[in-house]
């Protein structure tokens, strides 16, 4: 394989036009060949816009086309298994956006059918190519802050107000904050701590009683390692993320953790004193996922976010939505 890699977005929207778009547009190693979306009118003043050269009449048009290597599934949640399986059978690598499914069992399929039809397949949790996240699994794994025992993730965002009306809708989405944005924060914490979620404790709200899916939930995790973790999502507030990890010897703080649009400030604390500040920008992370993928897909070094994450990441986002029904601490399967 020559030239850039060559994908195509199915489920084309506010996501792409925000975020993928300017990441494809700052590298030499991807292209963005092609698109699919379900009104066909606006995908049209889409690809003339932007310059996309294909414009698909069907989500099975693009799976087949030769001119698309890569099929970025980018589609409401409850059309990502589908749409997976569908440009798996077509032979295409697929990079799916978070969450990946509806359920850990969608997850596995999708992973096993990737596996057995031995194409590539990764999860789009484009924060573990965050320069951020990355310096803290470093100082982690070097003992800075002797053995972790606590973390925390924090991510609010004001969803009532979002243009993705479907994150509303529990058909389309696999559920409020804590399947949007606690599964980047669960992947997060895995990522930086090489730990599993074991267990999970759910408390949250809905925002009227009539919503189908909850606003604003608290997670509190036991995971591998002695690790005790809390995660807080929130999508009835101002946009705000955090990472904490306390350790035996020290603490890591990122506030706004996890942002792309500004430089991020990583503080290093022993006993109250400041040890060491580093201040980060994730601005190329999107691009760095994008490159690491196609990297990934020419026979490099393997993708971040592999099928088995995903599968995990699921099975933990499970775990917190039985809690949530029952009450109780659920295991994770």
């Amino acid at each position: 394989m020559t030239g850039p890699v060559r994908f195509a977005i199915l489920g084309f929207g506010n996501h792409a036009v925000r975020r993928l778009l300017p990441a494809f547009s700052r590298s030499s190693r991807v292209k963005l060949t092609g698109m699919w979306r379900r009104d066909q009118n606006t995908a049209r003043q889409n690809c003339a816009e932007y310059h996309i050269e294909h414009c698909f009449a069907s989500p099975e048009e693009l799976c087949a086309s030769p001119e698309v290597d890569v099929v970025f599934v980018t589609s409401p949640d409850a059309m990502h298994h589908g749409d997976t399986l569908m440009a798996i059978r077509a032979g295409k690598a697929v990079l799916c956006e978070k969450p990946v499914s509806m359920n850990a069992a969608e997850a596995r399929e999708m992973h096993e059918a990737a596996k057995t039809a031995g194409v590539l397949y990764g999860a789009a949790q484009n924060f573990r190519y965050n320069r951020s996240l990355d310096w803290i699994k470093e100082q982690l794994r070097a003992g800075k802050i002797g053995k972790p025992q606590m973390a925390h993730a924090e991510f609010a965002y004001p969803g009532d107000r979002a243009p993705r009306k479907w994150i509303m809708d529990p058909t389309l989405a696999a559920g409020g904050p804590i399947a949007d944005v606690g599964v980047h924060c669960i992947d997060a914490l895995r990522y930086v701590l090489g730990e599993d979620v074991l267990s999970v404790n759910t408390l949250a709200i809905k925002g009227r009683e009539t919503d189908g899916v909850e606003a604003i939930a608290s997670l509190q995790m036991e995971m591998s390692g002695g690790v005790l973790a809390n995660v807080t999502v929130n999508a009835r507030a101002p946009y705000r993320t955090l990472i904490s990890v306390t350790g035996s010897d020290g603490v890591l703080v990122a506030e706004s953790g996890f942002t792309v649009d500004r430089p991020v400030e990583i503080v290093h604390r022993r006993a109250g004193e400041v040890i060491e500040t580093v201040t980060l920008d994730n601005g190329d992370g999107y691009t760095r996922m994008l490159d690491a993928f196609a990297q990934a897909l020419r026979g490099g070094e393997s993708f971040a976010a592999t099928g088995e994450d995903a599968v995990r990441n699921m099975a933990a986002l499970d775990a917190a939505f039985r809690s949530w029904r029952t009450g109780a601490r659920e295991v994770v399967a």
